[in-house]
């Protein structure tokens, strides 16, 4: 084996056999020793800048890494092929495989599925088996893309197990991803919550107002307190302070809300206020994103009530 063998096999060894033009280059060969390797079967091109030496792997892990690999830079497995990465239910890691890049590059690859974004955080990044992949939380929300609700379920609820994210991170990075105009996030939240539903008990937004309270030292509200009736129906609501006239309802995303939902919505806020309850209302925004501004107006409320 020549010196330039010896430097080539050293270096693929550490990349599942793979090297790339740049690297070999960096080597000290040249493209006419590399083409001579290419012609003898000491290296077979694997892609549009990348070599593989006899006998590597050439399973599903491998090829990613050497799609990964050919692109260089800052790519990361993205969606479907993320979400196999960090072992979610129902994905099997197989091509073609979702990439993500940056959007000022030009990156084709054929057979493969290539996204770009203007930016992915620290936050949203990982790594799986020394694989670059977004972040589980992340993962999921690209998932809501594409995904149909029953998949995204089993995504949230695999990740959750296997404490790829915490509720509260997902949340935070819903919201935040929110503002961006990020397509699907209306079908994930319904997921999430027909998830939560079926679990039975409190959501989670309903939870992490709790939280707040609890963490701010302020009393304990009564949870799902039947208080009125309106339309002939009973008017439960999420939160009620014992001993005073507040009551607290938090809103999760609501998109697409019909005319006749609007109105009995309206219905059970007048009704509530004839009957002499001071409601406030919260949406999903203010309890993830906006904690400290949520307790100081309730703060001042339970004040003027004491």
């Amino acid at each position: 084996m020549t010196n330039l063998n010896r430097r080539i096999a050293s270096v693929a060894n550490g990349q599942l056999g793979f090297v790339t033009r740049t690297q070999v280059r960096s080597l000290g060969g040249s493209n006419d020793q590399l083409r001579s390797r290419v012609q003898s079967g000491t290296l077979t091109q694997s892609g549009t800048h990348t070599y593989r030496l006899p006998g590597a792997p050439t399973g599903p892990s491998a090829r990613l890494a050497a799609l990964l690999l050919d692109i260089g830079g800052d790519v990361w497995a993205s969606g479907p092929t993320a979400a196999a990465l960090h072992g979610f239910d129902g994905f099997d890691l197989r091509a073609p495989f979702d990439v993500t890049t940056e959007r000022h590059r030009n990156v084709r690859r054929i057979g493969q599925r290539i996204h770009t974004t203007t930016a992915l955080p620290l936050i949203d990044r990982s790594r799986v088996a020394e694989l670059a992949v977004t972040s589980g939380a992340r993962t999921v929300v690209d998932l809501a893309r594409t995904e149909t609700p029953e998949r995204l379920v089993a995504a949230y609820d695999s990740g959750l197990r296997d404490g790829k994210f915490s509720e509260g991170l997902l949340h935070r990075r819903i919201v935040a991803l929110a503002t961006q105009g990020r397509y699907g996030i209306p079908k994930l939240l319904d997921a999430i919550n027909s998830f939560e539903f079926g679990r039975g008990g409190h959501s989670w937004l309903e939870r992490e107002f709790l939280r707040l309270v609890d963490a701010a030292a302020m009393p304990r509200p009564d949870t799902q307190q039947v208080l009125t009736r309106a339309r002939d129906r009973v008017v439960r609501v999420d939160f009620r302070f014992p001993g005073t006239d507040i009551v607290v309802e938090v809103l999760g995303h609501r998109y697409h809300r019909t005319t006749e939902q609007i109105a009995r919505d309206a219905a059970r806020m007048n009704a509530l206020v004839d009957d002499g309850f001071r409601v406030y209302q919260f949406t999903y925004r203010n309890v993830v994103d906006e904690a400290d501004a949520v307790l100081g107006r309730l703060a001042a409320a339970l004040a003027r009530s004491s």
